[in-house]
């Protein structure tokens, strides 16, 4: 079925295969406009699939409309049925810290019950199922292998799946743009940072990795998507007129996405990545950095797209204790072409410097290190002095042949 709305064209695709359903996409026979996420084109001409039912929203404070208003209003406001919220890592303010437990609570301002997907479950309960007739899952996705909210929503598809309840994907654009990079990760590392055979940046929605894995860990839901209008998978989210709200405390803003999907892995060291201060994620730093020789080294690899510069910076990390309140000798990162950076190369250019200069001292945690890094052969090969080029190559195969097996999930051009 096809319908002409605002001027651009909906797509109503029937029936539901590996990937699931999809309704609607706007993807022919459009004019340039704003890039609509999936709750607006839901609301403007998909409410049908709401009306009348009692709906769970899965989603957090940054998952907002075009003018910044937020999921839970724009459906209450619209008459929908709200009866209840689920929320993510980080909670439903989007104020908890990294792997901190959230506990299930009641939004004070509506009075519905928000139930905690990371405090003592992960996957929504029977009884906190009781009464829903669909789930909204709107999440501001991050474009990298390791954030949990993948993780969050194919607990919900489980949960929703086994009870009868059918579940929406509401999507929005992957804030980074669609760029394939990073190792392919090794599924016998599969875990809550990495649940999906996918790069560390994989270039998909989060209803896009929502289809693959249904058919990849073989779910079974009622799984239907409203995609995000007139957007393409070239655009970064500072080009489609979408506001941007930090959908965690230390991902601040959009240049600290770019950064994450390398230097997340510094989790895995005895380095701080700067939480608690202005820029997290885009410095590494520790009291015994010896900045310029590192930075010596990294100035015989290519890198494009980003500078490394010698700072200082003091972390604030209470739930880590990683030299939080310690001063430190840092790297910040900064790119100067979102076009041509390759954060994964880069982060393994860093390492590896650090590994050179500070081998009995960057202090790889293998089991949480590995579990980012999709498997341990990234972790054996820095230690070993393998050069970034020959680590970085060697990736190319896995890469290509991901590029050709997501081809079928994919919704946009």
């Amino acid at each position: 079925m096809h319908r002409r709305l605002a001027g651009w064209l909906v797509v109503m695709i029937a029936g539901c295969g590996a990937a699931g359903c999809q309704t609607p996409l706007a993807q022919a026979d459009r004019p340039l406009a704003a890039v609509l996420p999936g709750i607006e084109v839901l609301l403007a001409d998909s409410a049908h699939l709401v009306r009348g039912r009692r709906v769970g929203l899965v989603s957090n404070m940054a998952a907002v409309d075009r003018f910044g208003t937020s999921g839970v209003d724009l459906l209450r406001n619209a008459g929908v049925n709200l009866v209840a919220l689920f929320s993510p890592e980080h909670g439903f303010r989007g104020s908890a810290g990294p792997g901190e437990r959230v506990a299930s609570t009641v939004d004070s301002a509506t009075g519905l019950p928000i139930y905690s997907l990371y405090g003592n479950t992960s996957s929504p309960t029977p009884e906190m199922l009781a009464g829903l007739d669909v789930i909204l899952v709107d999440l501001p996705d991050v474009g990298a292998r390791y954030y949990t909210y993948l993780t969050t929503t194919v607990g919900v598809m489980r949960s929703a799946g086994a009870a009868g309840i059918p579940v929406i994907v509401l999507d929005r654009p992957n804030p980074i743009g669609g760029m394939v990079q990073g190792n392919v990760l090794d599924t016998a590392f599969r875990s809550g940072v990495g649940m999906l055979a996918v790069p560390m940046r994989h270039g998909m929605t989060l209803a896009e990795q929502a289809r693959l894995a249904r058919a990849d860990l073989g779910v079974e839901v009622n799984l239907l998507v409203v995609p995000a209008a007139h957007w393409t998978r070239g655009q970064t989210l500072d080009v489609t007129g979408l506001p941007f709200l930090p959908p965690s405390p230390n991902l601040k803003d959009l240049e600290s996405l770019f950064h994450y999907p390398g230097t997340c892995l510094f989790e895995g060291t005895a380095l701080s990545v700067g939480r608690g201060t202005s820029a997290p994620f885009r410095q590494v730093g520790a009291p015994w950095l010896d900045t310029t020789a590192v930075l010596r080294r990294l100035g015989q690899v290519s890198t494009p797209g980003v500078r490394f510069v010698s700072d200082t910076f003091t972390p604030v990390d209470p739930g880590d204790q990683k030299h939080s309140g310690v001063h430190l000798a840092g790297i910040r990162l900064e790119m100067t072409s979102a076009a041509d950076y390759d954060p994964t190369v880069a982060a393994v250019a860093l390492l590896a410097a650090i590994q050179a200069v500070h081998p009995d001292q960057i202090g790889f945690v293998a089991r949480q290190f590995d579990r980012l890094a999709g498997g341990s052969a990234l972790r054996e090969a820095v230690v070993a002095g393998v050069s970034v080029g020959e680590i970085t190559a060697a990736w190319g195969p896995s890469l290509r042949a991901f590029e050709e097996r997501r081809a079928g999930f994919l919704l946009y051009p």
